[in-house]
């Protein structure tokens, strides 16, 4: 999994992130920050005096305005903004490969690149001579700093979800520090697809549905809000001092808590009333229900609307808290006991299972319908739009068509490009750097793992279908459930691939073809959310794509470096055979082993009760998507449950993250009703900050870690269950 989590919004509608800070405003009135009214009609700017400024209230759904005294950008991709962005995209990889080994998720570096990038150029702008770095520093050029800083921070999950799960089953060498070579050349096949998808994709989503992508809107309107404004470059220092307060709170926060978890992080709440003698409430904490005071989360939250983050609650709520008993208590899935000393304390989440279809565990049994969830809503949206993707696909290849055949396509279906077509990515580049790809992937898989050329070249297609529901998924919900992209693609490989390799080389096989979806899907989803703030801000959709070129270079060697440090710190993330709690629970890669393992045995280890729920869900996540479309008002979509959010919260194995989202929306929801102008100066400060800070502190914990310096040697276990360190 991967991205954030916002709300689900129907195309064309504004969202508690897009809204702008106020949201409510009585045209030809003069209003008050403490004065909202009515919604503003879609797409309209309008503003709202404030005593000391004006500020303007936009939304995700056209281009911004343009600043009548905003000075002429002569320079938009320029050597210092691609530097300075592959450094601070470098930074968020570190922490992407943390944050992934920790809770399987990954966070884009659009916000903290958008920020850090104006704090560190614009001073550098006016110090430097013009032929030495200076000059003018303007919002276009601040969009390239981001997309190189988004592409720099990509590519984390695949260390995160495949690479451990091949380790763990013994197909790779003795460790990654050994393999440093094969991991590279493997990251560089999956590096860039993902930005060459997203060229044409972005007509059909950002154009076309015009798609929210929460993390790309807060980050443009954080960019306008930095460079326009009378007040412009004081906002930008509030902003900026914002962001690197809440990074320092996040940042010593997670290093100070590894030494007391159980006070500082980890609520057991439950853990504290069994103690208490409450000792019937000990089910709560055998089902994790534990609250985490994770800044990164919290952080997320407040980045999105309620809809999507109640609904990934509700979804924990419903996979942790009801069906999952159920299943224990009807006999369809079994715990572990974690101590005799405990009785009733159980663990439910393992992934390694004698007999996974007649004995599976709650966790096992609920990967398959949180998958169908995902596969079946997300190609439902995809379906219910399949007019205008079609015709955006016939549209973008159109110059290429006119060489063979003329292609009639009505006016109507034809999608308006703002950008100028000398700012326009031409169709020979992303097509050129797809087959360019496309031969290195073949050449490296064949060489160094063993793989064909056709079921490379079926991997590289479904990697191009599965970046639909990334970017799908990405646009409304901010969430990239890549995990379960890379999941399908290993059922649909295992099954092409059945009988013909030996059992080692065939899970090596389908590992590799998922991650190369991943990848793909990944990249996509945050390439193309780059795009969408290039389109707010009418900068050149060219500039960003060599950008993203520059920065993922930087991601390769950053990714797979954090990777190799990680492991030698905590080698119990690629040895299932070390004993005792590990501080890095990987919780993706168990579904990855668990599928890799499945597609090549004699059958199919699905329990059947598991297989037939997951077709009623799949059904009801095409029926609600398709209700939404048909007969529920675009105004309303807002009230349709997300099924993405509920999918993946069936295969998350924990509740801290949606409880924690939905404090951090919450808050937002309720600091945007109430003090709607502090909101849009802080809000998405505070958010970058928190969630880059935690990132970091978890690259200083391995640090510590490796010098046994670390919270597992020097920390208390006192809050913790069994007073067992918790960290």
């Amino acid at each position: 999994m991967s991205g954030t989590v916002g709300g689900a919004i129907g195309t064309g509608s504004t969202t508690t992130l897009t809204d702008a800070t106020i949201r409510n405003i009585i045209k030809g009135e003069k209003t008050t920050s403490n004065d909202p009214s009515v919604n503003v009609e879609k797409g309209e700017v309008v503003t709202v005096e404030d005593d000391d400024q004006a500020i303007p209230i936009l939304y995700h759904d056209e281009q911004f305005p343009i600043d009548p005294n905003e000075e002429l950008e002569t320079q938009q991709f320029t050597v210092r903004a691609v530097l300075v962005g592959c450094l601070l995209g470098g930074v968020i990889a570190a922490s992407n490969v943390y944050l992934g080994l920790k809770t399987g998720w990954t966070f884009g570096a659009s916000l903290f690149g958008s920020i850090f990038g104006y704090a560190i150029l614009k001073p550098l702008s006016k110090a430097l001579p013009k032929h030495f770095g200076g000059g003018y520093f303007g919002p276009k050029e601040n969009v390239c700093c981001q997309s190189a800083a988004t592409a720099a921070g990509s590519l984390g999950l695949l260390f995160t979800s495949g690479f451990p799960a091949a380790y763990q089953l013994g197909l790779l060498g003795a460790s990654p520090q050994a393999d440093f070579g094969r991991l590279i050349t493997f990251t560089f096949c999956c590096a860039f697809y993902g930005m060459a998808f997203a060229i044409p994709l972005r007509k059909f989503y950002i154009l076309k549905q015009k798609l929210v992508f929460p993390s790309a809107v807060a980050a443009a309107h954080t960019i306008r809000s930095l460079h326009v404004g009378k007040n412009a470059e004081a906002n930008a220092k509030k902003k900026t001092n914002a962001l690197i307060i809440a990074f320092c709170a996040a940042i010593t926060l997670r290093c100070v808590s590894e030494y007391a978890p159980g006070i500082l992080w980890d609520w057991h709440w439950s853990w504290t009333l069994y103690s208490l003698g409450w000792k019937w409430i000990i089910a709560v904490e055998s089902w994790n229900w534990v609250w985490e005071w994770t800044p990164a989360f919290i952080g997320v939250g407040m980045l999105t609307g309620l809809n999507a983050s109640w609904s990934f609650l509700g979804g924990s709520a419903l996979a942790w808290g009801i069906i999952g008993p159920a299943l224990v208590t009807t006999g369809k899935a079994f715990g572990e006991a974690v101590s005799a000393q405990y009785p009733g304390y159980m663990n439910y989440n393992s992934m390694i299972l004698a007999d996974p279809v007649n004995a599976p565990s709650p966790r096992y049994w609920l990967v398959w319908p949180g998958t169908m969830l995902l596969l079946c809503g997300s190609f439902a949206e995809v379906g219910a739009n399949y007019r205008t993707l079609f015709y955006s696909l016939v549209q973008m290849l159109q110059p290429l068509f006119k060489r063979f055949r003329s292609v009639e396509v009505d006016e109507k279906d034809l999608i308006y490009d703002p950008a100028p077509a000398h700012e326009q990515v031409p169709w020979w580049q992303w097509t050129g750097l797809i087959v360019l790809s496309a031969f290195f992937s073949c050449l490296v898989l064949a060489l160094q793992y063993g793989q064909s050329v056709g079921v490379t070249i079926l991997s590289i297609v479904f990697a191009f279908i599965f970046s639909f529901i990334g970017c799908e998924s990405s646009g409304r919900t901010n969430i990239t459930p890549v995990t379960s992209i890379g999941n399908a693609s290993q059922l649909v490989i295992g099954g092409v691939t059945r009988g013909k390799y030996p059992t080692k080389d065939a899970q090596m096989l389908n590992l590799a073809g998922g991650m190369l979806a991943l990848g793909a899907s990944e990249q996509s989803a945050d390439m193309l959310g780059d795009l969408k703030t290039t389109h707010l801000l009418r900068a050149s959709p060219r500039v960003q794509f060599y950008a993203q070129l520059c920065g993922a270079v930087v991601s390769i060697f950053m990714s797979v470096g954090m990777y190799v440090l990680f492991s030698a710190a905590y080698p119990c993330i690629n040895d299932l055979s070390v004993t005792g709690l590990c501080s890095f629970p990987a919780p993706d890669v168990g579904a990855w082993r668990a599928i890799a393992v499945a597609v090549t045995s004699p059958t199919l280890p699905i329990p059947p009760s598991s297989g037939y729920t997951s077709i009623a869900f799949g059904i009801l996540a095409i029926v609600v998507t398709v209700v939404k479309y048909r007969f529920v008002p675009v105004d309303k979509h807002v009230w349709v449950p997300n099924m993405n959010a509920i999918g993946i919260a069936f295969i998350l194995n924990t509740t801290t993250y949606p409880t924690a989202m939905a404090f951090g929306s919450t808050i937002a929801y309720l600091w945007r009703r109430n003090y709607p102008m502090a909101f849009g100066m802080y809000c998405y400060a505070v958010a970058a900050g928190f969630i880059a800070g935690e990132g970091l502190g978890g690259i200083v914990g391995a640090v510590l870690q490796v010098a046994k310096v670390s919270g597992n040697y020097y920390g208390t276990a006192v809050g913790c269950p069994g007073m067992e360190y918790c960290g």
